[in-house]
């Protein structure tokens, strides 16, 4: 894995400090320790919707967002300030190389793990304020989750819509949950396949079933971690016409980590996160938004774009650097005509 070590240091942004900072300002207003957890269980709002003026477009928003995994003797940043908003509606991916970070922001915004420091805002939801009880909430009504290891989405010994039905076990919301699962089913291509167990489904069968069992609570979010790495070339691109219809159907939105360009190609818009940073993003073209399926396996309708954090940073390709021979961490800036031109720095200079 590269990501890069630091020393003990940026103590500061602890979530165990924040919390502690948050209980003393709870302590100063006057606020008692029941009054403080009453969130959206209670009368008066939760501290988790605090969204101030965010977007109510943006689903997602994502800013300076910083995770760091502690071992005895170092830590390791996951995430390194990374930047990112997405729309309601939108059908999008996230690529990156092991070790990018991209696994680990799915888990942030997922409700699996706790952000170290930034912002990060679901739903208008702030995750770094949501007490464990409103994270449970978090993650029963607001996303679903699919996951590249069947055995994380599926009983073995449960049929097809007994799985489906087990998430609504644990909700009140909806009455009939077996007519509700065969309706996913059907909605997913699955209904023939109700009574079938693990062991009598196809890989892509079983992550079809996955997909169903993921909106079995009506999210609002769905992420789906590598949903296609246990299959074959022509079932994952079955697997993402499936991700395409919901998004269409049902205006669900949808992020997709995965390390296939050639099944990012079938999205409005792909990520890319290098080190941790969101580093360039591929927008479709406008001429080809609703002709993706007819799209060669060779062409690329998406435009590449270096993408500009708030401090005006880019991270520039490694293999553009060493085309360029750039050796040193220097390089020289030039604007002419417009357009900004990147030159390695003379021998001397960078020597220097």
């Amino acid at each position: 894995m590269d990501r890069q070590k630091r020393g003990k240091t940026g103590e500061e942004n602890r979530p165990e400090e924040i919390s502690q900072q948050a209980a003393v300002e709870g302590q100063s207003s006057g606020k008692t320790e029941a009054e403080q957890k009453k969130g959206v269980f209670g009368n008066s709002p939760s501290l988790s919707q605090d969204n101030g003026n965010m977007d109510p477009n943006k689903i997602i928003i994502c800013e300076d967002l910083v995770k760091i995994y502690k071992t005895e003797d170092s830590e390791v940043l996951a995430l390194q300030g990374l930047e990112l908003t997405v729309d309601r509606g939108e059908l999008m991916a996230i690529i990156g190389n092991s070790g990018s970070g991209k696994s680990t922001f799915l888990n942030m915004i997922g409700g699996l793990d706790r952000p170290s420091a930034g912002r990060l805002y679901v739903d208008g939801r702030n995750l770094f304020k949501l007490s464990e009880r409103e994270l449970v909430e978090y993650k029963k009504s607001v996303v679903g989750f699919v996951w590249q290891n069947n055995a994380r989405n599926l009983l073995p010994y449960l049929n097809a819509w007994q799985n489906v039905q087990m998430p609504m076990m644990f909700s009140n919301a909806i009455k009939d949950k077996k007519t509700r699962a065969l309706e996913l089913l059907e909605l997913v291509g699955m209904g023939h396949k109700k009574n079938s167990r693990l062991n009598q489904l196809s890989g892509g069968e079983q992550q079809r079933v996955a997909i169903a069992i993921a909106l079995a609570n009506n999210p609002k979010l769905l992420l789906a971690d590598e949903p296609t790495g246990s299959v074959d070339v022509h079932t994952g691109s079955y697997i993402l016409d499936v991700f395409r219809e919901l998004n269409k159907s049902l205006g669900l939105t949808i992020v997709i980590v995965t390390h296939d360009r050639q099944l990012s190609k079938k999205v409005n818009r792909v990520v890319a996160i290098r080190d941790g940073k969101t580093s360039t993003e591929f927008i479709v073209r406008q001429n080809l938004i609703e002709n993706l399926d007819a799209i060669a396996e060779f062409e690329d309708p998406h435009d590449e774009f270096a993408v500009l954090d708030r401090a005006g940073r880019l991270q520039i390709p490694r293999e553009m650097l060493e085309e360029l021979g750039v050796e040193g961490n220097r390089v020289r800036l030039m604007l002419e005509e417009g357009r900004i031109i990147i030159e390695a720095p003379p021998k001397e200079e960078e020597v220097s």
